[in-house]
């Protein structure tokens, strides 16, 4: 890749002026494609000032699990836990994805789980259009070097901002789409499901689809 290309590259990802040794640095950790790869990715999202959440979070929140998973579950922003803690999906919201997990008979270690936004919207806010569109390189770059073979999204902001498509996730859940070839399953988010206990039945209905496209028994 030329200079060009790399700065420009970095330029999408927030990265206003650096020296030419670092843009290199910066350009072949995002274009590889290895496990490291997807470390360093991880440690230019920890330094990203591209949106104002920058200046209200305690930490980038960027993802974890299996960077070689079949499975990628991708919700919306991170709350106040994850946001003290570094890591997506810790609180009771959290808790409820990993009974989730279990039940599908995987762990958290077979999974990859992360954010569409990587820092955490002041109050848990909704994640505004400008934090989405900043954040959009770094969650397309996952998916590109995880390379899953199914994506659930969590909630309506993931599915919109992945598919960048106004979806209502109410009309959608439980039906497959496709994210650059790859299927992807929405689903409600466990922070609603928490509010509406009656809904998780139809989350299993839709992780029992994603189970058989895994080949996994239920």
């Amino acid at each position: 890749m030329d200079l060009h290309a790399e700065l420009a590259l970095l330029r999408d990802l927030g990265y206003t002026h650096l020296d030419l040794q670092s843009g290199r640095q910066q350009a072949a950790a995002i274009q590889g494609g290895s496990e490291e790869t997807l470390d360093d990715l991880g440690r230019i999202a920890l330094a990203c000032t591209k949106c104002k959440l920058a200046g209200t979070r305690t930490q980038v929140v960027y993802g974890v699990g299996n960077p070689n998973a079949d499975l990628m579950f991708i919700g919306e922003a991170p709350g106040r836990d994850e946001d003290l803690q570094g890591e997506p999906f810790v609180g009771r919201a959290g808790q409820l994805l990993t009974d989730i997990i279990k039940a599908m008979k995987l762990t958290r270690d077979d999974v990859y789980i992360t954010n569409v936004v990587k820092c955490r919207p002041p109050e848990n806010r909704n994640p505004e259009p400008d934090e989405l569109e900043s954040c959009r390189p770094y969650i397309r770059r996952q998916v590109e070097l995880i390379k899953p073979r199914v994506i659930v999204t969590l909630g309506k902001f993931a599915l919109q901002s992945l598919l960048e498509r106004n979806y209502s996730i109410m009309a959608t859940r439980g039906q497959w789409l496709e994210y650059e070839g790859i299927k992807l399953m929405p689903t409600l988010h466990p922070a609603y499901l928490l509010r509406t206990p009656a809904a998780k039945k139809d989350v299993w209905q839709d992780m029992k689809q994603v189970m058989a496209e895994l080949g996994i028994q239920f």
